[in-house]
C-alpha cells in the first residue's frame, strides 16, 4: 500500500497506554511514538481512510503530506526487539547470532512483536515446560512461531479472522517451522486439548476463554495492568507487566 500521509495524535503522559492501545488497534503493523517534554505523538503513516479512523477514534489529528523518503523513516520505526533468546524483527533487519529469530513483515503481518504485551507473552512462554501449545487470536502467528523455536510441539494457532490464519501460514513458511493454523469462532468451535494456551487478546476475550478452554496452562495478555481477567476453571500463579501492561500464568485447578 502506497502511504501517502503522515496522521498524529499529541495526548498528555496520563492517556498515553490508552492512546497506544488505540493505535495499536488502528494500525496494527506500526505506527511512530515521539517523546516531547510533557506529551506524546503517536502518528501513522497512512491513506486518507486511515487518516478518517484516527479522527473517529480520537475526536481529532493533525495530518500532513508525506514528502520524499517516507519508505525509510516507516522502516525506522519497525525495530528488532529481544526477549531472552528469541529476537523478533523485520527482514531487512540482521537477527542476532545468538539467537533464535522469529521475522516478521510488518507490510504484511496483524503484529509485529514490538508491543509489550507480546513481549511479556514471550517472556512467561520461554520457561513453561515444552509441550501441546494453542495459540488463541494468532495474529501474524508471533507467538506460534516463537513456541515452536522454543522447541514446543504440536503448535496450533487460532483466529476468527482469515486474514489473520493467512497471514500465520505465510509467516510460519517463511521462518521454515511446522505451525498449523485455523479460522475459529471461540463462541462456537470446540478448542482442543493441549498442554500450554496463548492469548494475546482484549481482557473481555479472556473472561469468554475460561469455559471453552481445554490447556493446562494459559498464558494471557492484551490488557493494562488495570485489568485483572480471572480466567474460570484456573488459578492465577503468575503475573508480570511492563510500560503498564500486564501478562498472567494460569494453572487448572
Amino acid at each position: 500500500m502506497k502511504l501517502l500521509r503522515r496522521v498524529s495524535v499529541t495526548v498528555p503522559p496520563a492517556r498515553a497506554e490508552q492512546a497506544r492501545a488505540v493505535m495499536l488497534e488502528l494500525f496494527p503493523t506500526g505506527f511512530e511514538e515521539i517523546d516531547h517534554e510533557g506529551s506524546l505523538e503517536l502518528a501513522a503513516y497512512t491513506n486518507s481512510a486511515g487518516e478518517e479512523r484516527i479522527w473517529q477514534a480520537f475526536g481529532g489529528a493533525a495530518g500532513s503530506d508525506v514528502d520524499g523518503g517516507w519508505e525509510e523513516r516507516w522502516r525506522q520505526f519497525h525495530k528488532p526487539s529481544r526477549v531472552g533468546k528469541l529476537w523478533i524483527g523485520p527482514p531487512w533487519e540482521s537477527p542476532d547470532t545468538d539467537a533464535l529469530a522469529v521475522v516478521i513483515d510488518p507490510g504484511r503481518a496483524f503484529g509485529t512483536g514490538g508491543h509489550a504485551t507480546t513481549r511479556l507473552c514471550l517472556d512467561l512462554l520461554a520457561s513453561e515446560p515444552r509441550g501441546s501449545v494453542l495459540d488463541v487470536g494468532c495474529g501474524s502467528g508471533i507467538l506460534s512461531i516463537a513456541a515452536v523455536r522454543l522447541g514446543f510441539s504440536p503448535v496450533l494457532g487460532i483466529d476468527f479472522d482469515p486474514q489473520a490464519v493467512e497471514a500465520t501460514e505465510r509467516n510460519a513458511r517463511d521462518n521454515e517451522v511446522e505451525v498449523e493454523a485455523r479460522l475459529a469462532d471461540l463462541r462456537e468451535s470446540e478448542l482442543p486439548e493441549v498442554d500450554l494456551a496463548l492469548a494475546n487478546i482484549a481482557a473481555e476475550a479472556v473472561l469468554a476463554l475460561g469455559p471453552k478452554l481445554r490447556a493446562a496452562r494459559a498464558i494471557t495478555s492484551g490488557y493494562l495492568v488495570s485489568d485483572e481477567p480471572e480466567l474460570e476453571g484456573y488459578r492465577r500463579e503468575r503475573r508480570i507487566g511492563v510500560d503498564g501492561w500486564a501478562a498472567d500464568l494460569h494453572v487448572r485447578q
